[in-house]
């Protein structure tokens, strides 16, 4: 029988032992700390201190010299030709990006760790290669581009090249986001809605797409940013003309080179306002739709 008097001595922590006890995932008020300061401190240089010293620059001469370099021609014509590029290479990821996602985590076959190499190789290629890549391919000199530069539709130095490169680069984004989420859910309930009659049209509407409409959405913003962003692929495949193919990004250069640093810093100023406005929708969307988010991480 167990002798319910008895009881073991508990060691508190300055008897029985040199050091006091804690758990083992609880650091110390100093150590957190510091490693808060650090944290902060990193974020304050690498993050908060450049975003600041654009803005600072870009009201240099006043809030009215800024308005007055986002009225140039060329200004306008470089965030119109931003957003159209953006416009046009998101959606055209998001659905590649769920229709590589789909066919890896639906289907078996031969070559998929090859296919999800594929996927991951803009992140592994220098944007500049990529660009020079669809040069040699779709370049007036190349067979393919010369045939539809004789057809009237130029590729290069030109929007559909620079939506293509936008479109290699910013690729495996959506899908990134959208095969780890695809793989947890399974295929339980689609083949449960397809033996039930439904069409893939109908599953990939009611069952697939509230599954994976976060992961979606993190991908196309994410996307959206980049495409906005992209500099290197762009400034091969546009040739920097000047209202006309130059981008966001290509501008500023040509406008901080040609010694336009209030033109260059607004414009970059714009540039950054944008990104900035796309993680103030990731994160008021994260924080409206919490227990939606919390539902799915728990299943």
């Amino acid at each position: 029988m167990f002798d319910s008097s008895f009881q073991e001595p508990l060691l508190t922590p300055t008897e029985g032992n040199r050091h006091p006890w804690r758990p083992a995932t609880e650091e110390s008020p100093l150590v957190r700390r510091i490693l808060i300061a650090v944290a902060v401190l990193g974020l304050a240089v690498l993050v908060v201190a450049p975003l600041g010293v654009v803005f600072a620059e870009a009201l240099a001469k006043g809030a009215g010299a800024a308005i007055a370099s986002l009225a140039s021609p060329d200004a306008l014509s470089a965030i119109k030709l931003t957003l159209l590029v953006a416009g046009i290479s998101v959606p055209v990821n998001a659905v590649f990006g769920v229709a590589a996602a789909w066919t890896i985590t639906k289907f078996d076959f031969r070559g998929k760790a090859f296919l999800i190499t594929l996927i991951d190789l803009p992140f592994s290629i220098s944007p500049v290669v990529a660009g020079l890549a669809l040069v040699l391919l779709f370049g007036a000199n190349s067979l393919i581009g010369g045939w539809l530069v004789a057809q009237g539709f130029p590729i290069i130095f030109a929007l559909p090249g620079i939506v293509l490169a936008s479109v290699f680069v910013t690729f495996p984004f959506v899908a990134r986001e959208l095969i780890p989420v695809m793989i947890e859910q399974g295929r339980t309930e689609e083949e449960a809605a397809l033996t039930l009659g439904a069409s893939g049209w109908r599953v990939f509407r009611t069952v697939t797409l509230p599954n994976i409409k976060w992961a979606l959405l993190y991908g196309v913003l994410l996307c959206n940013a980049r495409a906005m962003g992209e500099f290197g692929a762009v400034a091969v495949v546009s040739g920097k003309i000047r209202g006309q193919t130059a981008t966001m990004p290509i501008t500023i250069e040509m406008m901080y080179n040609e010694y336009l640093s209030v033109a260059a810093f607004t414009l970059a100023a714009v540039l950054a306002l944008l990104g900035l406005l796309t993680l103030a929708l990731k994160t008021l969307l994260e924080w409206r739709h919490a227990d939606q988010l919390s539902a799915i991480r728990r299943h």
